[in-house]
């Protein structure tokens, strides 16, 4: 049996991180805003794959969305597939590398990632998603572009979290252990890049998500799963610690600042619910690159 890959999940961003975040940019509400771009006929028996799917926000709503279609997504990291096989019903989930996708040659109609592309080289990226796609196969990249944050006064760190996390990022060498971001193509590069790995009819777009919790037209439920998914990148940030730099932190002191974390946002929920808008803003942008793999060598 081969070792279980959990550098992701233990590491970088938490299980709940990834999929509480994704299940806002993905959400139903969102589906008339991708739709267009993924151009992706419904009404088709579609295989697609999911190329790096974490624990499965993305591949649950392209079952949704496209209910016709047979779905699989693929991860290295074990605890995601795990995670995604119980949370999402219905959906075919394989644990596997992104560069050695283990599926023969034309296996699907459509291949689909969320912020993948930037960890991986651009050759092995595309190259391993052409092989997969059957000739006329659609690769869809989806990637986070710059975006706008503004965060609620009561959710500024306290002196004791900015001095905590001076200390973090003092010998926080995780983007460099694990070449997190390495290989990012900005909005020109990412689709010259799809075109010079043997895609054609190259098309990009771009959605825009409003994640604010105050916007009235957010139903309540939601506005309050936006302030708890980012209470969770917290907690999950805190947890990474533990592991990154494990022994260098008391477990008190942890203590102490995932304590201080719950208040801060303990506090941002009670505003809520006494109607005290703060209009922290988060404004999501994402990028969507469409490439068509023709029978075409190249």
């Amino acid at each position: 049996m081969q070792p279980e890959h959990l550098t992701w999940s233990t590491r970088v961003q938490g299980t709940q991180t990834l999929y509480r975040s994704r299940r806002l940019r993905f959400d139903d509400r969102f589906c008339g805003l991708y739709r267009p771009l993924l151009d992706l006929d419904p009404e088709r028996r579609l295989s697609i794959l999911e190329v790096g799917c974490g624990p499965g926000a993305l591949a649950g709503a392209l079952r949704r969305w496209y209910p016709m279609a047979a779905i699989t997504g693929l991860d290295r990291d074990s605890a995601f597939i795990r995670f995604a096989g119980a949370q999402e019903p219905g959906i075919t989930f394989v644990e596997g590398d992104a560069t050695a996708l283990p599926f023969p040659d034309a296996s699907f109609d459509v291949c689909i990632s969320y912020t993948v592309s930037e960890h991986i080289p651009a050759a092995d990226f595309f190259g391993e998603q052409r092989r997969v796609l059957a000739p006329g196969g659609v690769c869809l990249v989806l990637s986070a572009c710059k975006g706008i944050v503004h965060q609620a006064a009561c959710l500024r760190y306290t002196a004791a979290e900015e001095r905590f996390w001076e200390q973090v990022r003092q010998a926080d060498d995780t983007l460099d252990r694990y070449a997190i971001g390495k290989y990012r193509l900005n909005e020109q590069e990412l689709p010259l890049a799809m075109a010079q790995h043997g895609f054609e009819g190259i098309a990009t777009g771009f959605v825009a998500l409003d994640l604010t919790p105050d916007h009235p037209g957010h139903p309540p439920e939601m506005a309050l799963e936006m302030i708890n998914a980012a209470r969770q990148t917290e907690l999950d940030a805190l947890a990474a610690v533990v592991h990154s730099q494990e022994g260098r932190f008391a477990p008190e002191e942890l203590a102490e600042v995932a304590r201080l974390i719950n208040r801060r946002y303990d506090r941002r929920l009670a505003l809520y619910e006494q109607g005290e808008k703060q209009w922290d803003t988060t404004v999501a942008l994402v990028m969507v690159v469409r490439g068509v793999h023709t029978e075409l060598t190249h």
